[in-house]
C-alpha cells in the first residue's frame, strides 16, 4: 500500500473495557475507502507519556498520517492537543477567532450560564482554543475543535497528525472537513485507488479455506499483490481482500479457486450478508419466530434493520413448556413425550407461531444452551430449528453446537437465519 495510517483511540474508559472503541474501526473504514492502509489501531489512556509513546511508535513504523481521537475537552485530563504539540515541537498559541466560535457555542447552550466571559467556563472555552504554531483547527461540532498538524521534514520527520474528539458523533460529523484539510489532502493525493471485497461462507473451516488459499497462490500470478484476511464470526466465515484497483483481475483468479473448491458454503460473493439475503429472498412474504433457548435473539437480528416492521410480525419467547402450549398451541402431550428439545415440538412452535401472527413464513428454535440440562442423548449444545412456510410441509432439523452458552445462542441464532433462506430457496 503506498500511504499507510495508524489510528490513536485515547481514553482510560476505553482501555479499561468500560466503553467500547468505535471511533478506531470507523475511521479504519473511512481510510480505506480513501485509499489508504490502516496499519495500527493502538489504545492508551489519558497519561500524556502513554500517548506520546504511541506516537513515537506509529512515527517509527513510517505512516504518512497519525488520527488521534478522544482528550480534547475542557477539563485537566484532556491534554491531547498539549501532548501532540509537544511531541511536534511545536508551542501552543491562542486562536482568539476559535475561542470566541467556542463561547458562542456554549452561550447557545447555556444561555444563562453566569461565568462565559470570565470563570471556569471561560478558562476551559480558551484551553479548547490553543493550537499549535503551523497547525489549522477543524471546526467543532461539540465544544471541541479538532486540528490538523502538517508534517514535519528533517532529521527527525513526523508524519501529519489528525487530532479528532473522542464521542462518536463528534468525530464523525468533523470527519469531512479533515479529509479537505490541505494537509491531509497532501496525503491522499499519493494514496492507491483500492478495492475491497468480501466473501461469506458457512459450514466452511477456516483451515480448509487455508488450504484453498495456498492452492491459489500456486496458480494464480502475482497473487500477493492481494492482502486477505479471514475473520471467524457468529459462525460465519468472512474472507476480506483488498487490492489495487489495477489488480481486480487477480482477484477475479481467486474468486474462481474459491467457488470452485467451496461453492457450496459461500453464501455471498458480493459483500452481502445473511440477513440482506433473507430480506431479498422473502420478497413480500412475512415471518414471525418463536424461540426457547435463544431467548429473543433471533427476532432482535431480524428488527435490526430499519423498515423491517414491514415484513416482521412478531415474535414469541415460549422459554417455559407452559408458554410453548399457551402461547403458541405445542401440545403438552407432545413435550412430554418427545421432550421440550425436539424436532417434534420444533415443528409444533413453528407452526403454531405462523397460525398465531398470521404470518407466510416463521421459523422456531428449542435447545439446550447450558452450562447446565444436557443428557447423553441431548448434550448441551443440542439445538432443534423449525421453518414453517405457508403451502409446505414445516422442515425441522438438528445441530449440536460447541462452546458456552453465549456460543451455542450466537451459532444458533445465526443457523436460524441461514435455514430459512435454504427453506424459501426451494420454494422459489
Amino acid at each position: 500500500m503506498s500511504v499507510r495510517a495508524g489510528i490513536v483511540v485515547t481514553g482510560t474508559e476505553v482501555l479499561t473495557g468500560r466503553i467500547s472503541d468505535q471511533n478506531g474501526p470507523w475511521l479504519s473504514e473511512q481510510l480505506l475507502t480513501l485509499g489508504v492502509d490502516v496499519a495500527h489501531i493502538t489504545i492508551c489512556g489519558d497519561r500524556p507519556a502513554d500517548l506520546t509513546a504511541q506516537l513515537r511508535f506509529l512515527t517509527d513504523q513510517g505512516v504518512d498520517l497519525i488520527v488521534t481521537s478522544g482528550g480534547l475537552g475542557p477539563t485537566a485530563d484532556d491534554l491531547t492537543v498539549a501532548t501532540v504539540a509537544a511531541f511536534c515541537g511545536r508551542e501552543l498559541r491562542l486562536d482568539p477567532d476559535l475561542e470566541e466560535h467556542i463561547a458562542g457555542i456554549i452561550r447557545r447552550w447555556r444561555p444563562d450560564a453566569p461565568d462565559i466571559d470570565e470563570g471556569p467556563t471561560r478558562t476551559g472555552i480558551r484551553k479548547q482554543a490553543m493550537v499549535p504554531v503551523g497547525a489549522s483547527s477543524l471546526p467543532p461540532t461539540g465544544t471541541a475543535a479538532g486540528v490538523v498538524i502538517p508534517a514535519t521534514t528533517g532529521d527527525a520527520p513526523i508524519p501529519t497528525i489528525v487530532i479528532l474528539p473522542g464521542p462518536p458523533g463528534e468525530l464523525q460529523a468533523m470527519w469531512p472537513s479533515a479529509v479537505v484539510s490541505p494537509a491531509v489532502g497532501e496525503i491522499l493525493s499519493r494514496a492507491d485507488d483500492l478495492e475491497q471485497e468480501t466473501v461469506r461462507a458457512y459450514g466452511l473451516h477456516e483451515a480448509r479455506l487455508a488450504e484453498t488459499l495456498r492452492i491459489a497462490e500456486t496458480r494464480i500470478p502475482d497473487f500477493d499483490r492481494l492482502e486477505i484476511t479471514t475473520c471467524l464470526r457468529r459462525g460465519e466465515l468472512d474472507m476480506v481482500t483488498r487490492f489495487a484497483s489495477d489488480d481486480a483481475d487477480v482477484y477475479r483468479q481467486l474468486l474462481d479457486v474459491l467457488t470452485e473448491h467451496h461453492a457450496r458454503q459461500i453464501f455471498s460473493t458480493d459483500g452481502s450478508t445473511i440477513d440482506d439475503q433473507l430480506v431479498e429472498i422473502l420478497d413480500g412474504r412475512t415471518i414471525a419466530t418463536a424461540e426457547s433457548c435463544t431467548g429473543g435473539l433471533v427476532a432482535a437480528r431480524l428488527t435490526d434493520r430499519p423498515g423491517s416492521s414491514a415484513y416482521v410480525m412478531g415474535g414469541v419467547v415460549s422459554y417455559s413448556n407452559d408458554a410453548k402450549s399457551d402461547l403458541i398451541d405445542v401440545p403438552a402431550e407432545m413435550i412430554a413425550e418427545h421432550g421440550a428439545v425436539s424436532e417434534q415440538v420444533a415443528a409444533a412452535m413453528a407452526e403454531g407461531a405462523r397460525r398465531r401472527l398470521k404470518t407466510d413464513v416463521a421459523v422456531s428454535t428449542t435447545g439446550i444452551a447450558g452450562p447446565g440440562g444436557g443428557t447423553e442423548t441431548k448434550p448441551v449444545g443440542t439445538v432443534c430449528f423449525g421453518v414453517s412456510i405457508e403451502g409446505r410441509p414445516t422442515h425441522t432439523v438438528t445441530r449440536r453446537f460447541p462452546g458456552d452458552r453465549e456460543r451455542v445462542r450466537s451459532l444458533t441464532t445465526t443457523a436460524a437465519l441461514h435455514l430459512v433462506v435454504q427453506q424459501l430457496k426451494r420454494v422459489g
